[in-house]
């Protein structure tokens, strides 16, 4: 049994991922309506017990669409000609998708526009006022 490893001692294994070929609509010519080359791999998140909670959760927000209601990630790979290129296609997506997971986000600290910042928009903004007068049809009442 082959694992995969994401980070530290988290892990996925080939008993963790389903695979299914069916057939692709990408590139193959007529050979496209004959071979099923296309990877249709299921990773049932929910289930697995070698990966942390926190990755559980952040995983299932960065998958999005590709999440089903019983918890498991579907990725369909179909760039490719052969079943084995789509098949490691397929893996190395779901890899990358957990090991972003598994990294935490960068804590953004929000931060205010200084004083000289605001006097330059506000005087950019009294110039462009200015300007636009400049270009209205004179008064002569």
């Amino acid at each position: 049994m082959e694992q995969f490893p994401i980070s530290g001692s988290n892990y996925i294994t080939d008993a963790d991922l389903t695979e299914l070929f069916v057939r692709s609509s990408g590139p193959g010519g007529q050979n496209v309506n004959k071979v099923s080359t296309a990877v249709l791999l299921r990773f049932d998140l929910k289930n697995c017990e070698t990966l942390s909670p926190y990755i559980k959760t952040r995983a299932s927000e960065l998958a999005g669409s590709r999440m089903t209601k019983s918890g498991e990630i579907l990725i369909q790979a179909e760039r490719f000609r052969t079943q084995e290129q789509n098949r490691a296609d397929a893996r190395d997506r779901l890899l990358k998708l957990l090991k972003q997971a598994s990294e935490r986000p960068k804590f953004r600290k929000p931060t205010r526009p200084t004083l000289a910042s605001k006097r330059r928009r506000l005087e950019k903004k009294t110039q462009r006022g200015s300007t636009k007068q400049n270009r209205k049809k004179p008064n002569f009442d």
